[in-house]
């Protein structure tokens, strides 16, 4: 029976991952480089997003907002004058704790490709299922805030070996907290030696303008490789 069980989480992720690269494919064609944000909920993925997408200069950018229902983040950063597509994992794909590949192909007819240089998916809050499913993202990167204790690397290993940029968030908070940056930043180091990471607050605006460069960098490399 356990047997069984595997055959089917590999059958599923075997078709993920098909279609992963055909989104892939046509976010080459359009030149597009795409991003796949992923942390638990409250990390601040969308505060930040606010604070990267209102400083860019010179890159079009777009969004593509998973959550489980509503579409609050997905107001907020429209507010922006930027693209923004909402994608429910609640309308149609049983109220899934992440997005897959079939969830972003399904959208992308209302995203426009063509008029990006880069786009970023705001994947459903959650520590586990958004790692294990590629979407044909070039990069990925892990939010983590110093709220959430400095063993989520040890605890959830998969999502910070899964992304080429770890960001810690809200560290304007880490004189109220008990919280060992030198100790996180070990066990990051421990799941995925060497990662780049950055510290960020969206509230004092540190870490902003490392974080726009280095989404800068990122759609550079894809225009390079075009």
């Amino acid at each position: 029976m356990h047997r069984v069980k595997v055959r089917v989480v590999e059958d599923a992720l075997d078709a993920n991952n098909t279609i992963a690269r055909a989104n892939r494919d046509d976010f080459d064609r359009a030149g597009v480089a795409v991003v796949n944000l992923m942390s638990a909920p409250g990390a601040g993925k969308t505060t930040l997003l606010e604070r990267v997408l209102g400083s860019l200069e010179g890159l079009r950018a777009g969004v593509l907002e998973g959550d489980i229902e509503g579409s609050l983040d997905a107001d907020r950063l429209a507010s922006l004058h930027v693209p923004v597509v909402q994608l429910n994992t609640g309308s149609g794909f049983g109220g899934e704790c992440h997005l897959d590949a079939n969830m972003v192909r399904s959208a992308l007819g209302e995203v426009p490709l063509g008029d990006l240089d880069v786009l970023i998916i705001e994947n459903v809050g959650n520590l586990v299922c958004p790692a294990e499913f590629r979407v044909g993202e070039n990069a990925r990167i892990m939010v983590s805030s110093v709220t959430e204790g400095e063993d989520k690397p040890l605890k959830y290993p998969l999502m910070f070996r899964a992304c080429e940029l770890v960001v810690i968030n809200k560290i304007d908070l880490l004189p109220h907290l008990d919280f060992d940056l030198d100790r996180f930043l070990h066990h990051v180091d421990a799941v995925n030696p060497g990662v780049p990471r950055i510290l960020t607050s969206a509230r004092t605006g540190e870490g902003i303008d490392d974080l726009r460069a280095w989404l800068e960098e990122v759609s550079a490399r894809v225009v390079a490789a075009a």
